[in-house]
């Protein structure tokens, strides 16, 4: 009855957020990011590549976008018609613009990003503790397999292959929930992990980090209870995220100090 009970409750928690994962639509941009009709056909009449940048500037201006192309321009989808916020990113699978775009993932048959990434991790999460599960209670049916207990042939195949299967997705689940686990310490998507977002003063790998309670917080919110259950809980719509930088910026000692080295300034001497 105890393993009924802990089986059916793995296999609802995994079925909930696998649906989750999938029926979960990727968020796109909001109407404000999108360009005008004047701003689309001043834009398009341009052919000189720094005008076109300083347009894209003038319309950013109102925006909180700070991450920045390599050469240091306002990120600019053509196919969407929009500035991109920061850590969104074109899907070529689904033609749109996804808000903080991890992957596009075949097993869900989704994009990845902000509105899904948290069901998508209890997914992972809840798989692994399901196949570890499996292989767990069919492991000493393979023990009585190796000792010649068993004499039914179809049983023997049976505890053979559903060993097999689950150790083998439990290993391969365990190091990509592994990868996961580490990008979320770090305030890190997948294209983040690969290509460093780039701010105003150049690329930080670390730009979005805040620390690991607060990196949790961003993916799960700050109510604990929540943290388990496939139900929408992360920080903030999507849009705009706390950088380091601004962190940093914001804290009154290191305000302080700038403060009293332009007081220093002022008392020397000319």
């Amino acid at each position: 009855v105890a393993y009924l009970i802990i089986f059916h409750i793995l296999f609802v928690l995994f079925v909930w957020t696998y649906w989750k994962s999938i029926f979960t639509l990727p968020v796109q941009p909001g109407k404000k990011y999108h360009m005008s009709y004047a701003d689309k056909e001043r834009y398009e009449n341009e052919e000189r590549p720094e005008v076109q940048r300083q347009i894209l500037a003038e319309i950013a201006r109102k925006l909180p976008v700070y991450t920045r192309t390599g050469n240091g321009g306002v990120r600019f989808c053509d196919r969407c018609q929009l500035i991109k916020p920061d850590r969104c990113h074109h899907c070529s699978v689904c033609a749109i613009c996804v808000l903080k775009m991890d992957h596009h993932c075949p097993w869900v048959n989704n994009c990845i990003g902000f509105s899904n990434y948290k069901f998508f991790l209890l997914f992972l999460a809840y798989s692994l503790l399901y196949c570890l599960y499996i292989a767990a209670t069919v492991f000493k049916y393979f023990i009585k397999y190796w000792t010649g207990e068993l004499t039914n042939g179809r049983s023997k195949f049976h505890v053979l292959f559903l060993l097999f299967v689950a150790v083998m997705f439990f290993v391969s689940l365990m190091f990509l929930f592994g990868y996961h686990c580490w990008l979320v310490s770090r305030n890190r998507s997948t294209l983040e992990a690969f290509s460093a977002p780039v701010f105003q003063n150049g690329p930080d790998k670390n730009g979005f980090n805040l620390g690991f309670v607060k990196n949790l917080q961003q993916v799960f919110g700050e109510e604990k209870k929540l943290w388990l259950l496939p139900i929408a809980s992360s920080q903030g719509d999507g849009h705009f995220f706390p950088m380091r930088a601004l962190c940093e910026a914001q804290n009154p000692l290191l305000a302080n100090e700038e403060q009293w080295e332009d007081d220093g300034i002022d008392e020397e001497p000319h």
